[in-house]
């Protein structure tokens, strides 16, 4: 415990010590002691900004590239409104939020972060797994290969289980063991960014499938996209009749409006906001560290995913925008096959096009579909261009191009860095919550029990396709609910003069804070309360009114508690 507190000693004394100088100078310094930062890029940069990325390039080509990074900035606003009244407040926020706001809203907040964690993790375990299997080592580990293919996947997923619990739990043993964790994690975000950026200067140099004109004109936000379909893919509508188009074209609005609010409620998850405050705390830090505050949210989390997802939309742009899927056409020869989810969305939005002209008119659905099979072919092809792919089919498209290593072995170790990183953080983030909840250190077994919790997402290299339904879709009803609640404690947090003293800001400082928090609250919320319509209508609303009348009568509850005791007191 001395050598801890001797550490953080050091850490103020150097940062005291660079403090007026060059901007190199604080910087280097900064670097070395980095670290929260990077944790985000690490816990954000994982299967869903590969996926979110990848259909953003489908769907928009480069002229969407400004979303994410918008989107990332706005998480930033919260994030560092959180991490202000970590530092200044010398409170621990879980409790804070229980003692002072309303513990409907720390209690929701810590159970949100475990539910996310529980459910993410288990795509990242899919997703780690598959890339071994077909980028990285097919021969050994493919389903063709000697092992088969479920011993092939129980052998990776116990592999990537025993990694990523190791790393985890290196944050359970002291200082050494946080700067360790630390440092593999800062790795994992550096090969995750130099991947994907090899990636796109390999395909500067072959063809011509970069616009770079595009690419620049895409960094430029076009809020115009809420209500019309990319330009690019316009001259495919044209062809079309009016009917055909005017399905077409809100089919795309649609998606491309469900993209840009997953990319604002989803950019900083709820789980990202308990590990930014309480990866500070196992630091100890406090309010002499403001100035890396800033640093560690613009070059350790905003420049590493601007730069990987980037990546990740310019290299599926250049392949797949206004490109139909080769397997749902007569055009050549092709080495992969759509997979079934594919098969079922281009099927889909076919009958839904044939529902769209003639309504349900008593058709059955084998009818339904031989009206699909003899929709014109302009139809079909924008169905086959719309088509999601996903990470394998950008590798299968770049090989040509790139050559083996680059698509295959590059690809696949920056999308392998994507999952185990992201695993690791999921655990950590447990290990957080149950150590906060039970107000016990890091270092005791609860951390490491803590961390177990989501290791059960291993499962999901088997089961992900069957718990998407039954697991994925309740929480992330309950997760994209609980942001906006999290913003909003935070909100009253850094206005609550019991919490934050005399680092509560002031004049305009504070109408500055108020004026950021509440337009990012009102882009989330709504962003938000899109998604929760989408995914579960009328009864994600219902459990949102249970929840905001569970805050409000817990809210009268402490009012009416405090004014009894206030009463007592005065007699």
């Amino acid at each position: 415990m001395a050598q801890q507190e001797n550490n953080f000693e050091e850490e103020s004394r150097m940062l005291e010590e660079v403090q007026g100088k060059n901007f190199i100078t604080r910087y280097k310094t900064y670097f070395k002691l980095s670290g929260p930062g990077w944790l985000q890029s690490a816990l954000t940069l994982g299967g869903g900004s590969l996926t979110g990325s990848l259909y953003l390039g489908v769907m928009t080509g480069f002229s969407m590239l400004w979303l994410q990074p918008v989107a990332m900035l706005f998480g930033i606003i919260m994030l560092f409104a959180i991490g202000y009244v970590t530092l200044a407040s010398n409170q621990r926020p879980f409790h804070a939020i229980n003692e002072h706001i309303n513990p409907m809203l720390g209690w929701g907040w810590a159970v949100g972060s475990i539910l996310s964690c529980v459910v993410w993790i288990m795509p990242q375990f899919a997703l780690g797994t598959a890339v071994v299997q077909q980028n990285l080592l097919p021969g050994v580990f493919g389903a063709a290969s000697p092992l088969g293919g479920f011993v092939s996947k129980l052998i990776i997923a116990a592999i990537l289980l025993s990694i990523t619990l190791s790393i985890a739990w290196n944050y359970g043993k002291g200082t050494r063991g946080v700067r360790l964790f630390e440092t593999v994690l800062k790795v994992l975000v550096a090969i995750v960014v130099v991947s994907f950026l090899g990636v796109v200067f390999r395909l500067m140099f072959v063809g011509d499938s970069i616009e770079w004109g595009a690419v620049f004109k895409g960094l430029i936000p076009n809020p115009a996209l809420i209500f019309r379909p990319a330009d690019g893919l316009m001259p495919m509508l044209d062809q079309l009749s009016a009917t055909s188009a005017a399905y077409w074209s809100d089919l795309i609005v649609g998606k491309q409006q469900e993209v840009m609010a997953a990319a604002l409620s989803s950019a900083v998850g709820i789980n990202a906001t308990f590990l930014f405050a309480y990866s500070m705390l196992r630091r100890k830090w406090g309010t002499e560290y403001q100035g890396m505050l800033k640093f560690e949210l613009g070059i350790g989390m905003l420049i590493p995913f601007m730069l990987a997802t980037s990546c990740i939309i310019i290299a599926s742009a250049s392949q797949f925008h206004t490109v139909p899927h080769a397997v749902f056409t007569e055009r050549g020869e092709v080495d992969w096959e759509p997979d079934q989810t594919q098969l079922n969305q281009y099927n889909q939005m076919l009958e839904n096009r044939v529902l769209h002209e003639y309504g349900d008119a008593g058709l059955s659905g084998q009818q339904i579909s031989g009206l699909a099979e003899e929709l014109s072919e302009g139809d079909h092809l924008v169905a086959a261009t719309l088509v999601t792919r996903d990470a394998f089919d950008l590798a299968s498209a770049l090989q040509p191009l790139l050559g083996g290593i680059f698509s295959g072995l590059i690809f696949g170790i920056g999308v392998l860095g994507m999952a185990v990183s992201t695993i690791t953080l999921h655990m950590t983030i447990a290990g957080f919550v149950i150590c906060e909840v039970l107000k016990l250190p890091y270092e005791s077994w609860a951390y490491r029990a803590g961390t177990l919790i989501p290791a059960c997402g291993v499962l999901g290299v088997f089961f992900w396709d069957q718990a998407l339904f039954w697991l994925a879709i309740p929480t992330s009803v309950i997760t994209l609910m609980l942001l906006p609640i999290a913003y909003v404690a935070f909100l009253l947090m850094i206005n609550n003069k019991a919490i934050m003293g005399k680092h509560r800001p002031a004049g305009g400082r504070r109408i500055l804070w108020n004026v950021l928090m509440l337009s990012v609250i009102l882009l989330v919320g709504s962003a938000s309360m899109y998604m929760l319509w989408q995914y579960a209508g009328w009864w994600g609303m219902g459990v949102l009114g249970l929840f905001l009348t569970g805050i409000a009568v817990t809210d009268w509850q402490k009012r009416k508690k405090n004014m009894i005791h206030e009463q007592s007191t005065s007699k």
